[in-house]
């Protein structure tokens, strides 16, 4: 757990040393609100084995947002991955 933390520590610092501290914290607040709609929407649909497409769908509109969205998609990618 604290390579984990670790990592994501030094992820967040490589992240935010190319932009500034609030376009990157706004683009990681949308991503991080994008993997939360394809959740709920996954949710909502309901069918069995459709998080693979939800979860991608998620990280695809989270990565679009720019490197803040990106690093919010892995995150919480590897935290989902580590609660399984």
């Amino acid at each position: 757990m604290k390579l984990l933390t670790g990592l994501v520590f030094c992820s967040l610092v490589l992240g935010v040393s190319s932009r500034g501290w609030f376009s990157f914290l706004g683009e990681a607040y949308d991503g991080a609100r994008d993997m939360w709609r394809a959740y709920s929407d996954m949710r909502e649909a309901n069918y069995i084995n459709s998080d693979k497409y939800f979860h991608a769908r998620g990280n695809y509109d989270a990565a679009q947002r720019g490197p803040g969205g990106a690093w919010a998609a892995e995150v919480i990618s590897l935290f989902s991955a580590e609660l399984r």
